[in-house]
């Protein structure tokens, strides 16, 4: 590894020894409640009882989480296979396994009655590869029937149909030796915008003057099971199964009006449809001196989409347009073994894991004709199946090197087969990959906690790149490769959570990785560009999250929660070989949140703001940007006992955040070619107002 990519995670340990804050660690921390007999005993860990939330007054043990001072939950859904954990949410020390749905929803499912209490630990003191950083456990103890419930309202002034059939509700109860728990949601969405569009050439002279009006309406009905069972003799059973049918309609009108040209409109339609399901389970028992858990999974998706772009003239010339139509059937497999057992002082796991991944893919085009009808356009490369076939093994070894550092390190790799089939001669390939992690956790004084982790990473490919798509929304294609190769990366993270005792609690992350293998768009061809591999990039930042209590103020029950992120990334570009920065990266995210429970009232009100900062993409024709914002802002007002329902109303937006796009468009590619148009959209978004019931029963 080159001396730069040495140097770099050891200045940012400087670093973060010197940003840390220096507040005193308070002998009695007022954000933390002592834990009950039995309760958590990691060293520098706080334990947060089920009391401390009480002046939220939470259904949901996701209510309870998103308390939790200075803690934001991380979710990595993106990772290959099961792997190890890609959260920092453990339940009663389990990972969260489920892949067909996040860590929030399947906390909102845990009723807030069930959590005994919250433990905040480093990761590398758990005997559960893959965390990194500050884990939060829920500690949950299900007895008798619960069940929670939540119906969303919305309304906007503009553009956007109304909301009304946004809910999700969960039942959970234990009978003899099973736990279950039951869901049913549509977590449905709305959106709209409109406005202008001004397309000119480089003299500022315009070609092209656009308003339009979109719509975007989105439902996924869904339903799961989850069972638990405790078979005795320290085996453990979980099954789980959900089901999910969605649909998505996007609508866009415009008038175009062309100084010199024909006016002419524009009926842009998206329709997508389709269902999906999984199915999982795990048996865990003893074996020799350890435990052996053997986890399956099968999930797949079959959906179709279709896309229409279709103008209409001003003087009567018939109509043209196009037709982008896509059926597709996603499937994967995995079979993962895990066994444990403690030797030497230390905590050890060994794990295989096989997953089988496959995607199928019938595209067609087709060109309006002077009939009206939609006639067929060859497409040969958009059709055709993607395989992958991929074995991992990993040791790992969990152990305190003294009373307050602990030490995480894991060992293994994987292989690969990729195969492209659908052509007369299948590319198939295979690959081997080192993966592994190194984590170091040091709690030198009460309240303040260090960890730091350098892990070696395989990333996971989007199969649909290797094959060629349109996209009528803005012109463009991707021919198709069938060379990617799956990214790899070296990460290093240093994270410092400090207590503040009656003030709160903050937390400062900073990270530094290096990709190898960086999927971005690549030049195909004479002409062509598709998603491929450069030689790499790097990205590098800091996270810090911080909740500041302001009792000590004079203002009981009231909070500021803030997040700011900040990040540099850079990659060399492919065409003109300089660097620049890696297409649409976040980097910049600044979220302010005041909550101010009113003590001996059931009464909350508090406001949020929110900036975001993206960089351009970049594709070999044309660089932009497409963004809200960039600034959000709303309140809200919350009733806690509105007939034993908690009554939510807010009004987001309220600083005019708009939906923007900017491009630069060249006549073939940019390192060569000359600039045809800039495009400059504002769209109007306008407030948005909600109104949220949940419950218990």
């Amino acid at each position: 590894m080159p001396l730069r990519q040495m140097v770099r995670p050891a200045l940012l340990a400087g670093s973060a020894i010197f940003l840390m804050p220096c507040a005193p660690a308070w002998a009695d921390e007022a954000s933390a409640v002592p834990a009950a007999e039995g309760g958590s005993a990691h060293s520098g860990g706080q334990v947060y009882e089920a009391q401390f939330f009480a002046r939220f007054s939470p259904r949901t043990a996701l209510e309870m989480l998103v308390q939790v001072p200075g803690f934001a939950i991380r979710d990595d859904g993106g990772q290959r296979g099961l792997g190890q954990a890609n959260t920092n949410v453990l339940v009663n020390g389990q990972r969260l396994t489920s892949k067909s749905e996040d860590t929030f929803t399947q906390l909102g499912r845990i009723a807030a009655r069930n959590v005994v209490r919250i433990e905040l630990v480093d990761a590398a003191t758990l005997s559960v590869p893959g965390l990194t950083g500050q884990v939060a456990n829920l500690v949950v103890k299900s007895d008798g029937i619960s069940g929670n419930y939540a119906y969303r309202l919305e309304a906007r002034p503009h553009f956007t149909d109304p909301l009304f059939n946004r809910f999700e509700t969960s039942l959970s109860g234990k009978t003899g030796r099973v736990e279950y728990t039951l869901g049913l949601s549509n977590l449905s969405s709305r959106g709209g915008a409109g406005g202008g569009t001004v397309i000119q050439r480089t003299d500022g002279s315009p070609i092209e003057y656009r308003d339009d009006v979109i719509t975007a309406d989105y439902d996924q009905p869904k339903g799961s099971v989850a069972l638990k069972i405790d078979a005795g003799n320290g085996t453990q059973i979980n099954l789980n199964g959900s089901y999910r049918y969605y649909w998505f309609r996007f609508r866009q009108d415009e008038e175009r009006t062309l100084p010199g040209g024909v006016d002419r409109s524009r009926a842009y339609r998206e329709k997508e449809h389709g269902a999906n399901f999984e199915l999982g389970g795990d048996l865990a028992f003893k074996l020799g001196s350890g435990q052996l858990k053997l986890i399956g999974l099968a999930r797949g998706n079959d959906g179709s989409s279709t896309n229409d772009s279709i103008f209409s003239y001003a003087d009567l010339r018939p109509r043209t347009g196009d037709r982008y139509s896509q059926q597709t059937d996603f499937n994967e497999t995995i079979a993962r073994a895990e066994y444990g057992w403690k030797a030497g002082g230390a905590d050890w796991q060994l794990s295989a894991e096989a997953a089988y991944n496959k995607l199928d893919t019938a595209a067609e085009l087709a060109a309006l004709d002077p009939t009206g009808d939609f006639a067929p356009v060859p497409f040969p490369d958009g059709s055709g199946g993607v395989k992958e076939d991929r074995y991992e093994g990993i040791l790992s070894s969990s152990r305190p090197l003294a009373g307050n550092v602990s030490l995480q390190a894991t060992l293994g790799g994987e292989f690969s087969r990729l195969s492209q089939t659908g052509r007369a001669q299948p590319v198939v390939r295979e690959f081997w990959r080192p993966k592994g992690s190194l984590a170091l956790a040091w709690a030198p004084e009460k309240g303040l906690d260090l960890s730091f982790k350098a892990r070696r990473r395989v990333g996971q490919l989007n199969f649909g790149d290797f094959l060629a798509r349109v996209f009528l929304g803005d012109n463009n294609a991707n021919v198709g490769n069938d060379q990617l190769v799956p990214p790899q990366s070296w990460e290093f993270e240093l994270e410092t959570k400090k207590s503040l005792g009656k003030w709160g609690n903050t937390t400062l992350r900073l990270y530094d990785t290096h990709i190898q293998d960086l999927v971005d768009y690549i030049p195909v061809g004479t002409s062509g560009e598709s998603p491929g591999n450069l030689d790499g990039g790097w990205r590098y930042g800091l996270d810090w999250t911080s909740t500041i209590e302001l009792a000590p103020l004079g203002i009981k029950g009231a909070k500021l929660d803030v997040k700011l992120l900040l990040e540099r990334a850079r990659v060399r570009d492919p065409l003109t070989g300089q660097f620049r920065p890696m297409s649409e990266i976040q980097d910049r995210i600044l979220e302010i949140g005041y909550r101010h429970d009113i003590p001996g009232s059931s009464i909350a009100y508090g406001f949020d703001f929110n900036n975001y900062h993206f960089q351009d993409y970049y594709r070999l024709g044309e660089v932009g940007q497409a963004f809200e914002g960039p600034t959000f802002a709303g309140v809200f007002i919350e009733h806690k006992n509105v007939f034993g329902l908690t009554m939510r109303a807010s009004a987001g937006n309220l600083l005019n955040g708009r939906n923007r796009f900017d491009r630069t468009v060249w006549a073939g590619r940019r390192n060569s070619s000359p600039v045809v148009f800039t495009e400059h959209r504002d769209r109007l978004i306008g407030p948005i107002f909600s109104l949220l019931l949940r419950g218990n029963f």
